[in-house]
């Protein structure tokens, strides 16, 4: 640190010189101090102590803008001992500080005492001595005010020491600058978190699976239910039910929602890729593998992990899954290191897995690690009070994905109501798609489903035709002829007395009609 008395005889030139060189030393140290953290306080406070050792500032303070009152809040204090500055504040205008703010000047006074706006509200300064403020920028726009006090003897340097406070202050314009950039970008990305995990659980919430019969309310409560802890959940039931749906609202609505949701289709893959794609491989370990590559438990890891047809794996592959399943460690195709992963399984099938433990197919070990909660998903032949939702839902989807306002029928609806659909909601799906297609208003009707290969010898099955009333009026000529032909086993004879009409009527309705006999 410079001393303010030089030898005998020394002049101010050279005191001068003397300060130069230590300023040119302390900006170095400056330097370091701003860029080593963005806590502004901490990095501030460091700062003040800097420049007290290198160039004699003994009593200094930052105060930064508060952007939304407007004023400088004290965030920094040095040469105070133990006493607290917390929540003092300056106005534009108000004291010395104020002064600088609202001016964007700097200030020097040569003895504080004989200034008259100075308020020593932090009995920090002595008043006999000289104090230099100096206006903090970014851009042209004044963020906060440095303020210091030069030790005793420096009075002839004021000059040189408000040069020095300027440059000071540039530097930590651009720190003030950086942080605000990064806490902006930072609120940004937390916004856009948050908007994006509201989004999702919004998507695969529970409210967004459409099922109101007694067997779907009671998978929701099931789903709901293990939702709050880790236990291995195996789903069940038939392709196209809507497994994948019920995994990610359970992972989504669980303490892992944070964590990554990774899914694996287990049938989509040959059996040596499935054990590099599940566990991992090393560089080297097989031709072709020129990287080291996580596989998807430990890309799961701290989250879930979805395996959709668990059913489809093979003898010797299930034995390897057992063991991670059951140490919660693997180690990469090719590597020797043991890796411990934390990771919640969800399984599928559409598989009897009851017969293929007792056929020796599927490890009876491994059957009952995943099938610790079992949740079966009806067919939608076993709901179909639940297709019309479904089907509106997924037309308002399709019409989304094409651009335009999608809508359905009711004489369409009632077609869907009587498909037995082997293939469930995605038979319904592709269907819905199909007669959106070669629909060029966008309305789907009934021609348009019987466009899209509906069998209509199974679009009013037999129980579901003896339910209706012939005389009912919401049915149109079509749906009465084969409602009638069901309910007398499709002998036209017996449909022609149903309707009242003779055999030749009921003939030409068939064929006007263009329905399909079914032969019994």
């Amino acid at each position: 640190m410079m001393s303010p008395e030089g030898p005998e005889g020394q002049g101010w030139e050279e005191l001068r010189q003397e300060l130069l060189r230590s300023e040119l030393e302390t900006l170095y140290h400056v330097s370091q101090v701003l860029s080593r953290s963005l806590d502004m306080k901490a990095t501030l406070t460091e700062l003040l102590r800097v420049l007290d050792e290198g160039v004699g500032l003994e009593k200094g303070m930052v105060s930064l803008l508060e952007p939304d009152s407007g004023g400088l809040l004290v965030t920094a204090v040095h040469g105070m001992g133990t006493l607290l500055a917390d929540d003092v504040r300056y106005h534009p205008g108000e004291g010395v500080v104020g002064m600088v703010m609202s001016e964007g000047e700097q200030v020097v006074i040569p003895r504080l005492a004989e200034e008259p706006r100075f308020l020593d509200r932090l009995g920090l300064y002595d008043k006999k001595l000289p104090l230099i403020g100096v206006p903090i920028r970014v851009a042209r726009q004044v963020v906060g005010v440095v303020v210091a006090q030069p030790m005793a003897g420096a009075d002839a340097l004021l000059e040189e020491y408000a040069h020095f406070m300027e440059m000071v202050a540039n530097l930590v314009g651009q720190t003030v600058r950086l942080a605000r950039d990064v806490a902006r970008e930072k609120q940004v990305l937390t916004e856009e978190r948050d908007t994006l995990r509201r989004t999702v659980r919004g998507q695969y919430g529970f409210d967004n699976i459409i099922g109101h019969t007694q067997a779907m309310r009671r998978v929701f409560d099931q789903a709901r239910q293990v939702a709050k802890w880790n236990t291995t959940v195996l789903i069940r039931g038939e392709t196209g039910t809507g497994k994948e749906l019920i995994a990610n609202a359970i992972h989504y609505n669980s303490p892992r929602a944070r964590g990554a949701f990774v899914k694996l289709n287990c049938a989509s893959l040959p059996e040596n890729l499935l054990e590099s794609e599940l566990f991992g491989h090393e560089k080297g370990a097989f031709t072709g593998a020129v990287n080291q590559r996580k596989g998807r438990f430990e890309q799961a890891d701290g989250g879930t992990l979805f395996l959709d047809e668990i059913g489809e794996v093979s003898g010797a592959f299930q034995a390897k899954l057992l063991r991670v399943l059951q140490e919660g460690e693997l180690e990469r195709v090719g590597g020797i290191r043991t890796i411990k992963v934390d990771v919640r399984i969800i399984a599928a099938t559409h598989r009897d897995l009851e017969t293929d433990v007792e056929q020796g197919r599927f490890r009876e070990d491994l059957y009952y690690r995943l099938n610790v909660m079992p949740i079966t998903i009806p067919p939608l032949r076993d709901r179909l009070e639940d297709v019309p939702d479904i089907a509106r839902h997924l037309v308002v989807r399709i019409g989304q994905h094409q651009g335009r306002d999608v809508s359905l029928t009711d004489n369409a609806l009632r077609v869907l109501m009587h498909h037995d659909w082997p293939g469930n909601v995605r038979e319904l799906e592709n269907c819905l798609e199909r007669a959106a297609v070669m629909s060029d208003n966008g309305i789907i009707d009934r021609d348009a489903i019987l466009l899209t290969g509906i069998d209509e010898r199974v679009s009013l099955g037999r129980s579901t035709a003896q339910e209706f009333n012939l005389e009912d009026p919401n049915l149109d000529e079509r749906e009465r002829v084969i409602a009638a032909l069901e309910q007398a086993g499709w002998v036209q004879a017996k449909a022609a007395r149903l309707l009242n009409m003779t055999p030749r009527q009921i003939a030409y309705r068939i064929q006007t009609l263009n329905i399909k006999v079914k032969q019994l």
